[in-house]
């Protein structure tokens, strides 16, 4: 599975992932990756985000908790966790932090092949002026050293988006300011009426 391996986003979790950052623009948020391998092995596909957190980020104990309600619902669909990602809390901060790396590297002990995907807000930033079809998104997978590189890089390993016309509705999303309804699991926990798995948010 090596060096062709790819991954593939919906537009679906592109979207609800990219709210969910928006929705707390001044701290970090983070969320769990949801798919399964494709009928090519070689693609992994990434159907739904499960928004986490906007201020605990990295607390074990509140992931695992997450990880096991994550797990039972998915997998009655036949869907497990493939990754995590991850908006940083400065604009320009393009670092994958270690409280991530901790996080992908306790997802890869359930999916070896997790990814890591890290909010661009300067590519975001640059999407009502072009037609960029790529996400917004940089992807980080784990070398056989057991450290996290950005991949793509050398045109090896990407990341793309299955829905070609996803930025467009993505800007319509954020322009009826939809971020505002976002849930995520540090909210359900104050009001467990909140349902953080956002079933109505992107349709």
């Amino acid at each position: 599975m090596g060096s062709e391996l790819k991954y593939e986003i919906g537009q679906k979790p592109y979207i609800k992932l990219i709210l969910h950052a928006l929705k707390h623009k001044t701290s970090a948020v983070n969320g769990i990756l949801v798919g399964s391998l494709g009928k090519n092995v070689e693609v992994i596909d990434i159907v739904d985000a499960v928004p986490l957190s906007h201020s605990q980020i990295g607390l074990l104990p509140t992931l695992e908790i997450a990880l096991t309600q994550i797990e039972e619902h998915f997998g009655a669909q036949g869907l497990s966790i493939v990754g995590y990602y991850h908006a940083n809390e400065r604009y320009d901060n393009f670092e994958l932090g270690n409280a991530s790396k901790k996080i992908g590297d306790h997802i890869c002990r359930y999916f070896a092949q997790a990814a890591v995907l890290l909010l661009d807000n300067q590519k975001l930033e640059t999407l009502p002026k072009g037609k960029d079809r790529n996400p917004a998104l940089r992807l980080y997978i784990r070398d056989a050293s057991k450290n996290w590189k950005q991949a793509g890089l050398d045109g090896s390993i990407r990341l793309s988006m299955k829905e070609p016309a996803a930025n467009v509705v993505l800007l319509d999303y954020i322009s009826s300011e939809k971020w505002r309804d976002v849930v995520d699991f540090d909210d359900h926990l104050d009001d467990i009426s909140n349902d953080w798995l956002n079933p109505d948010l992107v349709k």
